[in-house]
Order: C-alpha cells, then structure tokens, then sequence
C-alpha cells in the first residue's frame, strides 16, 4: 500500500487525485489530499459569482463528494522534507502533526501578489476564493442601497465609486462583470442616475489583457470606455488608506469598493519551506513530465504541476518557454500526472506533457464578450456564449454542469438576483445587538 501525498486541492490536485481513483486498484495507494478548503473552486466563474450570474456554491466542487477514495484533510501543509518523505501538516484546528508518504505530487496552486501600498490590505479584497467574489458582490448591493437615499455629496459618490487595479484577465472579467450588474441595477434604483457611477480600472503596463494581441486589447479598452469606465494604462496606485486612493498618474479619489487582482505569487511553503527544487521565481523546477527536477537528474517520487511549477511548454516556439498558469494548462496537467503517476507505478513510461492552446476568451458582461485564436477574433455577443459555452463543459463534475445551466436559465426568464447578504459576514450583529441594554424592550417578559 503506497501513500501517495497530494498538496493542494485546486484544479490539477484534484484532477491527479480523481484520476488516480480510476487508476489504481484500492488496495494499491492511499491518497491524501491536503487543502485549507474543502472544496475545489473553478475561478472562471468567480466574475459571474461576483455578477450574480452564477451562484456561489456552484463554482465550488466538493472534494468529498468527489474524491470518494481519498482522504482529504483540512489543512495546510507548512514543511515539505522530501528527503525524509514527510510533510508538516497544521490542519484546520489542533496541533501540527508529520505525515509520511512514499510519493508527493506539489499542486499548492499560488497566491494573490501583493505590494507595500499604504491601506492596501486594510481596504482592498481580493478575486482568486468565493468567499471574496461573494463579499465584493455584496459590498456593491448594500453601497446602492446605502447611497439612494443620500443626497448627492462626497459620501453618495465614495459609495458608487469602484476601483480595480490589474488589467489580466481576471480584473478585467471581473470588472465587466461587476460594470454590466451595477448598470443593470440601475433599473431598480430610480434615485441613482447612470452618470454618478464611477467604475476604474487601474493597470500598470500600457495594455490590458496581455493574452491577446494588441487591436483586440484596445477593442475593450473602447468598448469599457463607451460603457462608462475609465481605464488608467501605465498607472499604479500609490495609495489606499481608508478607501482614499491615489494613483501614479496624479488622480486621487474616495473609493466605496477595491478588489485587488494585480496578478500570482510562488505558494510560500513551496518558495520557503521545501527541500525541492525551485528557479528564481520561487517555482518548482519541472521536467516535461511532470517530474520534479531537470532532465538529468529527476527528483525521485516527486511530482509537480499548476500554478507552483515551472512546466516546460514544448508546444511553443519560444526556446526556454514554461506554461502559463491559467486553468486550461491546470486541468490538463493534472489529468497527465495522474496517467504519470500509475504508469509509473505499474513500471510503465511516463508521457511529456504537451498542449497547443485553444486560444483565449473572456466575458466582458452580460452578452459581451471576446474571444481569440491565432488571428481569429470574435467579440460581443458570439464571443460571450462561447465563453458560457465553454467553461460549463469545462466544469468538473456533470451535476455542476446542470446546476449552472439551471441558474443561467433562470436568470434569462427572471434576471439576476439582486439581494445583498453582507450581514453574513458578521452573522451574529443582529443577536448581540438584541441583547444590548439600549435594544427596545430589552429585559421585558
């Protein structure tokens, strides 16, 4: 019985760890997967969680559920000692404890990156979980309803002010998404007029969406600016302490709302705390086959993929080129380790992993969207149903498809749910609150 330790349970830990089920007999490996979440959560759909468009709970893959066969910890693994093949696990609650293994598979995926920008983690929320794609949802729906009954003033136009800084593809999903609701939302707020929204999009270099080429990249830049954005190229932000941001281009402003997507760092455990090879951006070094080390000397029973590894990319022409990390090489990589890992264990040969990329496509908003490949480009409403269309069939698990597909096709009959839940962040306000001295007809029987 070999124990076969998987960190991480993002998109390839969970493909290895689901595909090692289907490949090896019960009584040939034990699979751990240790993770702090639960669940695996498919980030494509976090802009449409952020919009309403799809709920919460659906963009999130239980790995219980799925992962029949394994066992997953909550936890964080804090200490890899390949060299002893063992890992410091500090799980969920309790002490730390060692657990052994006779193969590793790495897939820890990365973390948001951030900078030393005054108020920055005191005010901004990230978009890479649920929980904050959820938080940035909601923060805007209770702003609409804080600022319609305000008179027009300083206040009213902090709370209808939103700032996105990082001009990848998950900032700018994220804000067209969250641009397409709040303009929807306009319908139901009579008081607020569509020239009090102000919506910033803040991006260091001098493109957004660096995926594509450059006349699609101006395409959204036009097409946000024509929907009332503005789009800052070649600006940083300076400055955010209490929600008052200052950018390099001189602009300063009060913001209700921040979300962070300036881009991914290397996992610290694997940056800081591993006997593992790793280059100079903290990454694993990676063999083609997903094997840790270099092609002259493999690190044994050690395995990598995803976010954390520097995989070489043997479909580009570009000599020295690694994948990007994006969930298209994150699924499939993780769908080969497994193949990897029981080939090897059944003496077979491993396979170097290779793929030609399908192209790109992002959803820009409700009906808005572009999508490329080589010189084909399409945009608008086309460009947004192949964006639908591809990630539904790309979400794990068939009742996650037909969960989705429910919730589009109620939102195309009804719209899109409108309800603030922010008090859930702080579900126990309104109980302390009752009970306080000063609550009306406390003490009274």
């Amino acid at each position: 019985m070999r124990e076969i330790l998987v960190v991480g349970g993002g998109y390839a830990g969970f493909y290895t760890a689901w595909g090692l089920e289907k490949r090896l007999r019960p009584d040939e490996a034990r699979i751990t997967v240790v993770d702090p979440r639960p669940y695996m959560t498919y980030q494509p759909f976090l802009p449409e969680v952020m919009a309403g468009s799809v709920e919460a709970r659906h963009a999130a893959v239980s790995q219980r559920r799925h992962l029949r066969r394994s066992r997953v910890i909550a936890g964080t693994v804090t200490r890899i000692r390949h060299a002893d093949r063992t890992a410091t696990v500090r799980p969920a609650d309790g002490p730390e404890r060692e657990l052994r293994y006779d193969v590793l598979v790495v897939t820890a995926g990365a973390v948001t990156r951030t900078f030393p920008v005054p108020g920055l983690t005191e005010q901004a929320i990230g978009l890479k979980h649920v929980e904050e794609a959820v938080a940035v949802r909601d923060r805007l729906l209770t702003s609409f309803d804080r600022a319609a009954p305000l008179k027009p003033g300083p206040e009213r136009e902090r709370l209808l002010t939103v700032t996105f800084v990082g001009g990848g593809f998950s900032g700018v999903e994220g804000f067209g998404e969250l641009l397409s609701l709040a303009t929807a939302l306009l319908k139901r707020y009579p008081e607020i007029a569509f020239e009090e929204l102000r919506f910033h999009l803040v991006e260091a270099r001098d493109r957004i969406l660096p995926e594509v080429t450059d006349r699609p990249g101006e395409w959204v830049v036009r097409s946000l600016t024509e929907r009332g954005a503005q789009v800052h190229l070649n600006t940083q932000l300076v400055s955010a302490v209490d929600g008052h941001v200052v950018l390099s281009d001189g602009l300063s402003y009060d913001s209700g709302l921040i979300v962070w997507t300036a881009g991914n760092a290397s996992n610290p455990v694997v940056h800081n705390h591993t006997d593992l090879p790793v280059d100079e951006r903290g990454l694993l070094t990676v063999r083609a086959d997903l094997r840790v080390g270099t092609p002259e000397e493999p690190v044994p029973d050690a395995w990598a993929a995803g976010d954390d590894a520097a995989v070489p990319d043997l479909a580009s022409p570009v000599p020295g080129a690694r994948t990007v990390p994006n969930a298209q090489h994150a699924v499939r990589q993780g769908k080969l380790l497994a193949r990897n890992i029981a080939a090897t264990l059944h003496g077979g040969k491993a396979e170097d992993y290779v793929h030609h990329g399908l192209g790109v496509v992002a959803t820009l908003g409700m009906g808005r969207g572009i999508f490329q490949y080589r010189r084909l480009v399409v945009k608008g409403f086309p460009a947004w149903l192949m964006h639908r269309g591809y990630h539904v069939l790309a979400v794990p698990t068939w009742e996650r498809k037909v969960r989705v597909l429910a919730v589009w096709l109620t939102a195309a009959l009804f719209g899109r749910d409108i309800v603030s839940l922010a008090s859930v962040q702080d579900p126990r306000a309104a109980f302390v609150a009752a009970g306080s001295p000063e609550a009306p007809g406390h003490g009274k029987r």
